[in-house]
């Protein structure tokens, strides 16, 4: 199997994990301890073995294409935090989920959008490219936001050492430790280097089934209490999907760009960066499990939402022969 067959079929991947995960929290209960202790080194783990496919060595070759990088930082920093924000009103007023909502729509992937952007005949290489940018612009612009959707006095009280220390030894850490490598490599530039880099790229996909697996397993009892809260966020995922197609096409529109970007532009805008906020969710107090939860389930709900993308964005929003002269 090779591993664009692997990230091709991950949808299926996550859904066996998170099968198998809840299976395994109710006949297995006694082994939730040993799995919870697996969950931070497996995030640490696959935030690093992703962060090394984002080519933070290379930020500068983003802005080769300066109106390509401006639109899609205006729809994924601008106009989808205004749809959050509208879509907010749809969202049970439970604080745990409303933050758990907020963490993973306002962040931008930065990993298997490529992945979807090829499958859906995209222009990779500015999908490559965008990816530094997005992260580093999520990792500075996620406090402003929450400060801005849940006020001063909520963000400190949940903003404890728990979830500080989270975000440095999670994401930080291994941000840097991915950017090192990237460089190191640059550096030495020989084939044995670049092998490392493939190999690396082969654990994104297996280490995230392994701790959505390890969610479902420990979070079960929380997943069953909570089945009326999910359902009712299912709408707000599935008209977030829409309007981030849409909003790809206007400002495809508006910028000019053609239809392999603006295919880029639309499976960035449609897909968040849920393992990324994951760290900084579990790190919450107790009282804000279901955030876990809700971030979860947007990842579901995205996968199945890119099996939809992968026909409408090239069949309906950006053909390769637009009609009447407009990209879609």
């Amino acid at each position: 199997m090779t591993r664009q067959t692997l990230e091709k079929y991950q949808v299926l991947v996550y859904l066996a994990a998170i099968g198998i995960g809840l299976a395994a929290g109710i006949l297995l209960p006694g082994w939730t301890g040993f799995l919870e202790s697996m969950l931070w080194p497996l995030l640490a783990l696959l935030l690093y073995t992703t962060f090394t496919q984002v080519p933070l060595a290379h930020l500068r070759q983003a802005f080769t294409d300066p109106r390509f990088v401006v639109a899609a930082a205006i729809g994924n920093f601008l106009l989808i935090p205004l749809v959050v924000w509208g879509l907010m009103s749809l969202v049970p007023d439970e604080p745990a989920i409303r933050l758990g909502v907020l963490l993973v729509l306002l962040v931008p992937c930065t990993d298997w959008f490529i992945t979807f952007t090829h499958l859906g005949g995209g222009d990779t290489k500015h999908a490559i490219a965008f990816s530094p940018v997005a992260l580093l612009l999520q990792v500075i612009l996620l406090p402003v936001y929450l400060w801005a959707f849940l006020g001063e006095d909520f963000i400190a009280t949940v903003a404890q050492r728990e979830m500080l220390t989270a975000f440095s030894g999670l994401i930080v850490l291994p941000l840097l430790a991915a950017f090192v490598t990237e460089k190191l490599i640059e550096k030495h530039d020989d084939r044995r280097q670049m092998r490392l880099l493939d190999r690396l790229a082969w654990f994104p996909v297996p280490l995230l089934a392994v701790v959505v697996l390890i969610i479902a397993a420990t979070q079960v009892g929380l997943v069953a209490s909570s089945i009326g809260s999910l359902g009712r966020l299912l709408p707000v995922f599935v008209i977030f999907l829409a309007a981030a197609g849409i909003i790809a096409l206007i400002l495809a529109q508006m910028f000019k760009l053609p239809p392999s970007q603006g295919r880029v532009l639309a499976f960035s805008l449609g897909t968040r960066n849920s393992f990324v906020v994951l760290p900084l969710a579990l790190a919450l107090p107790a009282s804000f499990e279901l955030a876990v939860v809700a971030i979860v389930f947007q990842s579901l709900v995205e996968l199945l939402g890119m099996v939809a993308y992968l026909w409408w964005v090239p069949n309906k929003l950006f053909p390769m022969h637009p009609v009447n002269g407009n990209p879609g």
